[in-house]
């Protein structure tokens, strides 16, 4: 709170800043925490020490990575290890999500508000629960995404335009990491005009030159085998993906 800043005092705030800068934080790092979490203002060392010891000894976040972590996601710092931290490293771990120390910009967030309601969202679209799980632990940054401005849009596109199974999106959850006007459908349009069905990892993953190329081999070429990447139908038909 405002109240809590204004009563840090300048020896306190001292002894903060050089505790975090004993992690490699520069100025110029601990300005830009500031910024974006003005709350660690208000912290004690007390309050900051638990939070790097969890996550040195439970999270296994190497200490040389810690000042990335600490400036990738402040919010860390102000999280309580006992009601944020370990139940969130819990959970994660409990669906299958082992290398936390690479998500963890995930630990701060609450498994109740922010996980939960995103693992049904895609039950309630038709994926049960086993697989909307396994599309978390294959990718773990899908928790990141908002379901209104991010899940929603692409996935009625992906069912209504696309008109492709469910099973690729099990396959490949990245797909909801791409832009959905300047990617997906760009994509999706330019493979319906040449009459080819790209599997969808290959469609969205390439740079657009390597792209149009693949889509030239689809169209101009020798169908190639089934189990290439490059394969792809004359008939627009997501059945014999």
């Amino acid at each position: 709170s405002a109240a809590a800043i204004a009563a840090a005092s300048l020896a306190e705030l001292r002894d903060l800043f050089e505790y975090l800068g004993s992690f490699g934080l520069s100025g110029p790092d601990l300005r830009r925490v500031v910024s974006m979490c003005p709350e660690m203002l208000s912290l004690r060392l007390k309050d900051v020490v638990p939070v790097f010891t969890f996550l040195l000894r439970e999270a296994k976040v190497a200490a040389a990575d810690l000042r990335r972590v600490i400036c990738r996601r402040p919010r860390l710092l102000v999280s309580d290890a006992d009601t944020r931290l370990r139940p969130t490293l819990y959970f994660l771990q409990s669906i299958g999500i082992h290398e936390v120390n690479r998500h963890t910009n995930l630990l701060s967030s609450s498994v109740e508000d922010k996980f939960i309601p995103k693992i049904e969202y895609f039950e309630k679209v038709g994926f049960c629960y086993r697989d909307s799980i396994s599309m978390f632990r294959r990718f773990p940054p899908l928790f990141c995404y908002s379901v209104k401005e991010n899940f929603e849009p692409k996935f009625n596109y992906f069912v209504v335009e696309m008109g492709r199974d469910l099973k690729e999106l099990k396959a490949f959850p990245q797909y909801f990491s791409f832009s959905l006007e300047r990617r997906i459908k760009p994509r999706h349009q330019a493979c319906v005009e040449n009459g080819v069905c790209i599997r969808l990892p290959v469609m969205l993953k390439m740079k657009e030159e390597v792209f149009r190329q693949k889509l030239d081999v689809c169209c101009n070429s020798s169908m190639p085998r089934s189990t290439s990447p490059l394969w792809c139908a004359n008939n627009y038909d997501v059945n014999t993906l």
